[in-house]
């Protein structure tokens, strides 16, 4: 079944409302009438609000076709075919095998969103937010793999009400698994076409969080790293190559390790670099790394299994130990962020897992052992957020300094 997060209670209004309330309800009560709005629109000072917020509105309510345009782009390569070079309509009709009207209406589209640009000749070339796509495969794997996700959200209520029905839920071989082990139950394993689809997946779409933990943490510091639920092995793998002093260690399920072995092989880290297979849920983790590393995997699983993995994170550490947990996380820089509702629902949708508050990661370390918990500043929030904490020698340390970017 899935497990899903019960939110808190909202607290209720008292009887005597503070200020806050009641100016925020002052507030609804004017941006709801009718009268109010033409005023506005009407007005020289207050116009250009309406028009933002009527813009801002109107983008809500397009974000789907939005999303389709992305995907029709993705899947005709059109990115990358003007990147090389631009092209007329009739030559990228002639390449796609499109009727020319309807992919005048998919290109044009792609030039409003930024995705492509007009050149001269009538011309299409590669816009600002197209060259990230056209450049990095993960992207487009990422964006080919939400169609999943969109086919669930084509009726949200059904989703709301079922997720165990959703078709990203039997995307994910760990989800089964993991549900089996807490129930006691022996689960068939999943095939293993299913483990190394998803785990290339993740593989591909990880680099930007690799980029982010290497530019904001000191490994320098450290000698030897395991990294649970380590996948096809591309962090550890960059970070051995970026760190040449490093031992490591990954550790993931049986199918997942011996996949991530091969990539170790091939890019001739296997003296550096050893595979772990087992259940981070029953098995014990591999003893020895002075710092633990735990990407994009806590928000994949609910509260319980989190705090197992921390709590096992935690005894296969030394005294001084540390872990650094990197995954997206709500609330950027304290307030709420617009890739949350992506977040949200496509956790609920792979059948486990939620996003967390850096408050509410924090609260489970704690209670797995770890001190001196701290937010370690980095590039690039959107990808992820990162946390690190430490293992107490049992008398006063010293924190974890944040890394200073400036």
């Amino acid at each position: 079944m899935n497990t899903l997060h019960t939110p808190e209670p909202m607290p209720r209004l008292l009887s005597d409302p503070s200020w806050r309330e009641r100016w925020a309800a002052q507030v609804d009560d004017w941006m709801t009438r009718p009268a109010m709005h033409q005023w506005a629109l009407r007005s020289p000072l207050t116009r250009w609000l309406v028009r933002r917020r009527s813009a801002q509105l109107f983008e809500l309510m397009a974000g789907f076709v939005h999303s389709q345009v992305l995907l029709a782009c993705v899947r005709l390569r059109l990115l990358e075919t003007v990147r090389d070079h631009p092209r007329t309509l009739a030559e990228l009709a002639k390449l796609t095998q499109l009727p020319a009207p309807g992919l005048q209406r998919l290109l044009e589209s792609a030039v409003s969103m930024r995705l492509m640009d007009h050149r001269s000749g009538g011309r299409y070339g590669l816009g600002a937010l197209g060259a990230p796509v056209a450049t990095h495969a993960g992207i487009r794997d990422m964006v080919e793999h939400n169609a999943t996700l969109y086919e669930d959200l084509r009726d949200p209520l059904a989703l709301l009400r079922d997720p165990d029905a959703a078709h990203m839920h039997r995307y994910w071989p760990y989800t089964d698994h993991q549900n089996g082990e807490q129930a006691g139950q022996a689960q068939p394993p999943a095939p293993e076409a299913q483990f190394a689809r998803y785990s290339a997946l993740m593989a591909t779409s990880q680099r930007f969080v690799i980029d982010e933990l290497l530019a904001a943490y000191p490994f320098a510091q450290h000698q030897r790293v395991l990294d649970v639920g380590g996948g096809m092995g591309g962090w550890v793998t960059a970070l051995a190559q970026r760190h040449t002093h490093l031992q490591l260690q990954l550790f993931d399920l049986p199918p997942v390790a011996a996949l991530a072995q091969t990539q170790v092989e091939r890019a001739n880290l296997a003296s550096r670099i050893s595979t772990h297979g087992g259940s981070f849920t029953t098995d014990a983790l591999p003893r020895g790394a002075d710092l633990a590393t735990l990407v994009r995997v806590a928000h994949d699983h609910d509260d319980a299994t989190v705090l197992t993995v921390l709590r096992a994170i935690h005894d296969a550490l030394p005294l001084g130990g540390a872990l650094l947990l990197a995954e997206p996380m709500a609330q950027t820089d304290g307030q709420p962020s617009s890739t949350d509702p992506y977040y949200h629902f496509y956790l609920m949708a792979m059948g486990s897992g939620r996003l967390r508050t850096p408050q509410a990661l924090n609260a489970l370390m704690a209670q797995a052992g770890f001190t001196h918990i701290e937010l370690v500043p980095n590039p690039m929030p959107l990808h992820a957020q990162l946390l690190v904490g430490r293992k107490s020698r049992g008398f006063p340390a010293t924190p974890f300094k944040s890394v200073n970017l400036d």
